[in-house]
């Protein structure tokens, strides 16, 4: 017959129950940093350093991956269908966390955008701010802006201008600065920045308004000329180029941003574990020099300022995405 101590002795050799339900730690494997833009551009510029950074304070891999194969929309939908795995992380934009939900505002999700760019994906940080540039190919013989508008006056729609795709921060830069300059040009749309800028180096479009980091190296070169700088103050890295507020223009204004997001419906801990270790990581010094090296600056702060920001950028262009008719085909 068992006794009451030899009970008492077998549950003690069995695993508690608490411990039997204790999830793993997080992270408990490799992360994967989704970068829904082509090599060479300023997404994946930033994406690169900050996985780095936090593969380092996290104790696993981060590996980042240019999804340029597909749409920003599908590779932003791996994100926001990961369900509750955090251990999958995407970078968004300007483009891509502001002016996406303007753009379909009064248009279903599914199919075109087959989930809620606002509540699918959950803020993390803001990573970087980076100042944008109009510049031409230096083919076109143009040296400031009274001569590109010139130009653009005397042939509307000849000229054509490069952007990062519709809807994206660089085409609503340069559908606010016609709107403001009175000019029209032809709009060619690209795949994300490096691809745009290339063809834009090549003298296959005159003009674009693109991030610093994208063109700064084709400035430096000669291959582009930076006429103006559209945002409140010069960028440090060329500080000879004005700004469109001091040539006239001041509304012209389109500074652009990067910031990392993860699957709406994952653990709010795990979440808070990203932020920790991406917070600490922008605060290193060997990030913030890598980030202005090529114009960006890195950024910070807590999710929920993420997320307000975010509410007032997609607040900012809504108006002009309604005014322009600017719809996703």
């Amino acid at each position: 017959m068992m006794t009451r101590r030899h009970a008492l002795a077998g549950l003690a050799l069995l695993p508690a129950a608490g411990a039997r339900a204790q999830p793993p730690a997080f992270p408990d494997k490799p992360l994967t940093m989704i970068i829904p833009f082509p090599p060479g551009g300023p997404a994946d510029i930033f994406g690169r350093y900050l996985a780095k950074g936090m593969a380092e304070r996290l104790g696993k891999p981060v590996v980042a991956e240019n999804k340029d194969n597909i749409s920003v929309v599908a590779a932003l939908n791996l994100v926001a269908k990961a369900g509750l795995d955090a251990h999958v992380m995407g970078i968004i934009s300007a483009s891509t966390g502001a002016i996406m939900p303007s753009v379909l505002a009064d248009t279903p999700y599914d199919p075109i955008v087959p989930y809620d760019p606002i509540h699918d994906l959950a803020p993390i940080i803001l990573i970087a701010r980076v100042q944008e540039i109009l510049v031409v190919t230096a083919k076109l013989g143009i040296a400031d802006l009274e001569a590109l508008i010139a130009r653009l006056k005397a042939a509307p729609g000849k000229l054509s201008y490069a952007s990062a795709g519709i809807g994206s921060i660089t085409h609503l830069a340069m559908e606010l600065f016609e709107r403001e300059t009175g000019t029209r040009a032809l709009h060619v749309p690209y795949r994300g920045a490096a691809p745009a800028t290339q063809d834009l180096i090549a003298g296959n479009v005159q003009m674009a308004i693109l991030d610093l980091p994208a063109v700064l190296p084709h400035v430096r070169s000669g291959a582009l000329k930076a006429i103006a700088v559209t945002s409140d103050r010069r960028a440090a890295l060329l500080p000879d180029v004005p700004t469109m507020r001091e040539l006239g223009y001041p509304r012209v204004n389109s500074d652009n941003w990067y910031g990392l997001v993860s699957p709406g419906a994952s653990i709010r801990a795990n979440r808070d574990r990203l932020h920790a270790a991406a917070a600490e990581a922008l605060k290193s010094r060997a990030l913030i020099e890598a980030y202005a090296a090529v114009g960006g600056i890195a950024a910070g702060g807590t999710a929920e300022e993420f997320a307000r920001f975010q509410r007032r950028e997609t607040e900012k262009w809504s108006q002009l995405i309604r005014v322009a008719n600017i719809k996703f085909d």
